[in-house]
């Protein structure tokens, strides 16, 4: 990895560090270039076939932002585009810094995603624009310039507010029994954009949102407005081409409610993308009735901007910041198509004959592997920079929301925002774990082509630039402790996985002997946990690990006649929708049921469904026990299975009675434990689950209520 970063600005971090003070003689400018289309019609990408669009209803526009203190000049340029190629961004770069004398690598430039603008960049199956690629080039040379020349003396000062009504997650996980091809004829897709609008054929979101929008204002030092760039995750409105979507609005939006105060002179407002890679702004977590599906982009938009709004009216601002800015130039490989599917992908493709445009999916991915195949690999830009104490990572990528959240948590920066599809349109990147459910955003294709292990790679890259440009270690994320997570370790459990985890295949034990548990292929993470005000401190979000195939494990020698599992649980799986909904906890042989063992889960159609069941042993000699509560799927419910020798009480919510209560045979000498899943691998949990804690004794009525309701 080649990096590239300042002298001056690493020499100006180091002495701030070191508690050295100096002038920063801090400037910004800004400005808005047209970049709509001179001729049409032009060709528009976004979508999985070609485009065109003859008419313009908004301007489509690049926005720059100029820094620049006693040693650093940095510009940040933002386009009304779906995505922008690294090689026409470098070429940009290369003639702006021609121009103006600032290095290529403190030049960003980023796209926001608009479905509805000019295509210079070919995915899918629209083809970049020949006509308006070098016009795009130009203008984004004209913006640097532009900018730079509107520097003048300014401060700089951050705000965040939080925007979850407008944001939410689009990627959701189908039931195993519902998995559906892809487009090489494959029953590989667990999980895909918009499944959620069939609930009967999904157990729940893949992962978390980002609810933040985040703005850096800035303002002459007598305080006029010069320019407030935002960053919100929310993938596009959608709109009729030509259009800048919400980005555009927003950018408008901020420059007339904010104009007033700029005294006559030019004003910019600007929208960057953030991490939005499986996120839209349906709510699929709600009925149709409770979401307004005839909500406008205007009102959409006015309503996000009255958030933004009231956060930049709290805005403090510093005149003394300083610069810094690094670039990391990594190769990755692209996931290029094995002899069996470049065999096909050639036949389809010759079949096409001279037609330019494919007329279906197959089609298209099929001249996708024809690319990949071609280029092997590809270069990506990333970058981090610094505006005092304000963070700015950028991805080249379509980025899922929680790599955004793991950098943002683990920056060694106070305020941090991240930029995707900036420097480069390299596709989706989903986390690793997030490949083994694949769907539309794991096809191999120029728009989701890198490697499996792009995103920690990414992830890691932004990370370790943010520490370049401060000269500071980053953060370690650790989930606070609220009254609740007090309660469990107040009882002294021997393990206490919290499952607060970014990224697998480890679950920290929190108690000091470290029992670290493992999780199995087919668990995603830091969805949303029961009870935020008691497991979490400071309006956190309590976070959980959801489970689509895989399980938690962990093995405990000492684990006896006389134990105790506390944990909370989220069911996806309908109740009806099989014999068994889930099975929560088990304790046997991997891959086999022994004669004897431990093993609950929710019961489906060969019992009850939707009530707690408990079994030991194989199915022929221990039916299962069934409780008499049905539980509504997709609910935070408490579950403890205390066990005091051939006794087994199963406690639900913390009740006084157990829900179930039976005698079986002690699991002498069973000590692998399994949560999410049964130790033979059948009937799995679909669904999330929290605060997991194991206890070498049993806990009575009394402790579990203590645990249910903290």
């Amino acid at each position: 990895m080649n990096r590239l970063i300042t002298f001056f600005g690493v020499l100006g971090t180091l002495a701030i560090a070191g508690g050295i003070s100096r002038a920063s003689d801090f400037q910004a400018g800004a400005v808005v270039i047209d970049v709509t289309p001179e001729k049409l019609p032009v060709l528009v990408n976004g979508s999985m076939l070609g485009g065109k669009a003859d008419s313009v209803k908004t301007r489509v526009n690049a926005r720059a932002i100029a820094l620049a203190d006693d040693r650093t000049k940095i510009v940040m340029v933002v386009v009304d585009s779906c995505m922008m190629p690294r090689p026409l961004l470098d070429e940009a770069k290369k003639r702006a810094s021609e121009k103006t004398g600032i290095p290529t690598s403190h030049l960003l430039m980023s796209a926001t995603h608009t479905h509805s603008a000019p295509s210079c960049m070919g995915a899918l199956g629209t083809m970049a624009d020949e006509n308006y690629v070098p016009f795009l080039t130009n203008k984004l040379v004209e913006a640097v310039e532009a900018a730079v020349a509107n520097l003048e003396p300014a401060r700089v000062g951050f705000a965040k507010a939080d925007a979850a009504d407008y944001t939410a997650l689009r990627q959701w996980i189908r039931r195993p029994d519902k998995v559906v091809e892809d487009p090489f004829g494959n029953l590989t897709v667990r999980a895909n954009m918009h499944a959620g609008r069939n609930w009967d054929d999904t157990t729940g979101e893949s992962g978390p949102k980002d609810p933040d929008v985040s703005l850096v204002s800035l303002q002459s030092r007598e305080g006029r407005p010069i320019a407030v760039l935002a960053n919100f995750s929310m993938h596009y409105f959608g709109d009729k081409a030509l259009s800048s979507d919400y980005f555009g609005l927003f950018s408008e939006g901020l420059k007339e409610r904010i104009a007033a105060k700029a005294e006559g002179k030019p004003f910019v407002g600007m929208m960057s993308h953030g991490c939005s890679g499986d996120i839209w702004r349906r709510d699929y977590t709600k009925p149709d009735s409770e979401w307004n599906a005839k909500l406008t982009i205007e009102e959409y938009t006015a309503g996000l901007l009255d958030i933004a709004l009231k956060a930049y009216e709290g805005i403090e601002y510093r005149d003394d910041a300083d610069l810094a800015m690094a670039e990391a130039r990594m190769t990755m490989k692209y996931r290029v198509p094995d002899k069996q599917r470049l065999e096909w992908a050639q036949r389809v493709v010759e079949a096409m004959g001279d037609r330019v445009d494919p007329k279906d999916t197959t089609e298209v991915y099929a001249r996708e592997q024809i690319y990949l195949h071609e280029r092997q690999t590809t270069e990506i830009v990333v970058q981090g920079l610094r505006i005092g104490d304000i963070g700015i990572a950028t991805t080249p990528c379509e980025t899922y929301a929680i790599t955004g959240l793991k950098i943002k948590a683990a920056s060694p920066i106070k305020h941090n925002l991240v930029i995707e599809l900036a420097n480069g349109g390299d596709g989706y990147i989903p986390p690793p774990e997030q490949h083994l459910l694949g769907g539309y955003n794991t096809w191999p294709a120029r728009s989701a082509g890198l490697e499996v292990t792009a995103e920690p790679r990414i992830a890691e890259a932004c990370l370790s630039l943010l520490e370049e440009v401060c000269a500071q270690p980053r953060r370690r994320f650790r989930q606070s402790r609220g009254p609740g997570v007090d309660a469990v370790i107040a009882a002294k459990p021997v393990a206490y996985w919290r499952l607060d985890e970014m990224a697998g295949p480890r679950a920290v034990d929190a108690m000091p002997a470290g029992r670290d548990a493992y999780y199995e292929p087919g668990v995603v993470f830091f969805l949303p946990g029961p009870r935020d005000d008691q497991f979490c401190r400071r309006h956190e979000t309590n976070r959980a690990a959801a489970f689509a195939g895989g399980r938690l494990c962990a093995r405990d020698v000492e684990l006896g006649d006389a134990y105790s599992v506390s944990l909370w649980f989220w069911n996806g799986m309908p109740a009806e929708g099989r014999e068994t909904a889930g099975w929560l906890f088990s304790r046997g042989h991997d891959f086999a049921l022994s004669l004897v063992g431990d093993h609950v889960g929710v019961g489906g159609t060969a019992t009850d469904p939707g009530k707690l069941i408990y079994q030991s042993g194989r199915e022929k000699q221990a039916k299962p026990v069934v409780g008499g509560t049905a539980i509504p799927r997709w609910t935070w419910n408490h579950l403890a299975m205390v066990r005091d020798g051939s006794t087994v009480r199963i406690y639900l919510n913390g009740k006084s009675q157990p829900e179930i209560e039976t005698s079986s045979e002690t699991p002498a000498g069973l000590d692998q434990l399994f949560f999410g899943g049964r130790c033979d691998n059948q009937s799995n949990w679909e669904g999330r689950l929290d605060e997991i804690a194991l206890f070498h004794r049993a806990l009575t009525a009394a402790e579990v209520a203590a645990l249910a309701s903290p």
